[in-house]
């Protein structure tokens, strides 16, 4: 599918069994939102991924269900929003194939388009406050709720696209995930994929 802007990532993108490798080849792609007529758009940046198998830093790990992760055991392509410390609205996206919970949680991107209403979002009037890099502040400055969770990736209001950037291999590092100490060793894991190339 063709956007104005760039091909929209189709399903078979998110239906790849290796959610890491998914959280990596994410890296460069552009998250768009359009809610209303206000459409912005960002490089992703950082991404995190999370298996529902063996994975203690996971919602769904080894098959847990609730109702607020039985999105992750539907088809891939669609988001999981969750709300964190009752405040942050985090925009994850569903991988692999239904029954299967593995999603990739979008940590970081750069401003690309309506930057602008992304500013008045987040009520940053001035450049030294960081805009999008963090999950809850891109959330914020795409308009991004808890209420978007089970929207269709390839159909919108939000969607990812590939913009063709070429992203330097050598700049994407792996790290350990973010605030997932909970997890004991599996916390270790570097499934925390972050590059500089565009900066924020």
């Amino acid at each position: 599918m063709k956007s104005n802007r760039g091909t929209i990532l189709p399903r078979s993108f998110y239906e790849r069994e290796d959610v890491v490798e998914i959280s990596r080849r994410l890296i460069g792609k552009v998250l768009c939102s359009k809610k209303g007529n206000r459409f912005t758009s960002g490089i992703i940046t950082e991404t995190e991924a999370y298996c529902g198998r063996d994975d203690r830093a996971c919602h769904a790990n080894d098959g847990l269900r609730t109702k607020r992760t039985e999105v992750m055991y539907g088809p891939a392509g669609h988001a999981y929003v969750y709300l964190c410390y009752g405040i942050h609205h985090l925009f994850n996206v569903v991988t692999n194939k239904e029954n299967i919970a593995d999603a990739v949680l979008i940590r970081g991107v750069y401003p690309l388009q309506g930057i602008e209403i992304m500013k008045q979002r987040r009520n940053n009037t001035g450049k030294s406050k960081p805009l999008t890099s963090g999950p809850g502040m891109l959330s914020e400055a795409l308009g991004i709720k808890t209420s978007d969770t089970c929207t269709d990736l390839t159909e919108g209001p939000i969607w990812i696209e590939d913009h063709d950037f070429k992203v330097d291999k050598s700049s994407i590092r792996s790290t350990p995930r973010i605030g997932v100490e909970y997890a004991g060793e599996h916390a270790k894991r570097e499934w925390r994929f972050v590059t500089d190339q565009f900066i924020n």
